[in-house]
């Protein structure tokens, strides 16, 4: 027996486990801002900061340059065929943002967010008829639109959809993974909005 013992060798060793990742810092106090953290829109540069709690609820009532994006999500009625077309938007989900220049459309793209031309009569309009669309805060809150579906939610569930189109767009038409995660992601929203 002691003879086959030198064929054996040592066990292998196994890999070093992987590092943890890397906790998100507070972009103000740079303590560890924590999963499921809070964000803040900088209305100067129109970007999202990561919060912690405390620096979250720091700039939850202000309406200066820092806001805090809320987390409330509503349903509102469904657009027609129609009536979405006379928006004049190419694709069939956006989101629509106000901000001190008026209201400024945005559909998510493998680019990115992509800003596009919106007709502001027919906005106006379809606004006096679905108070849902005028609710949004400014600068913090959007207006959501999916196959006519409208949904009133936080910026960063936007940009959230922004990054999944922009992270699994492949080739022309999407493909199978990005309409998956894409349906997920509406389906998440559905479970959330009320209204």
């Amino acid at each position: 027996m002691s003879g086959l013992r030198r064929f054996v060798g040592a066990a292998p060793t196994p890999p070093p486990p992987p590092p943890p990742a890397a906790d998100e810092l507070c972009e103000f106090c740079r303590a560890v801002a924590g999963p499921g953290h809070g964000h803040v829109v900088d209305t100067e540069r129109r970007s999202l900061l990561c919060s912690c709690r405390p620096c979250y609820l720091l700039f939850a009532y202000d309406s200066g340059r820092y806001r805090a994006v809320p987390d409330r999500y509503e349903a509102g009625k469904r657009l027609s065929a129609i009536e979405w077309e006379g928006l004049g938007i190419p694709v069939g989900s956006a989101f629509f943002l106000r901000g001190e220049q008026g209201t400024t459309a945005f559909y998510p793209s493998p680019a990115g967010a992509t800003e596009c031309l919106l007709n502001l009569d027919a906005w106006r309009l379809l606004g006096a008829k679905y108070p849902t669309l005028t609710a949004a805060l400014p600068e913090v809150e959007a207006i959501l639109v999916h196959d006519g579906e409208c949904f009133l939610v936080p910026v960063d569930a936007c940009y959230e959809l922004v990054g999944l189109v922009r992270t699994h767009w492949k080739g022309f038409d999407g493909g199978a993974e990005a309409h998956r995660r894409i349906d997920e992601f509406f389906a998440a929203i559905r479970a959330r909005a009320h209204g």
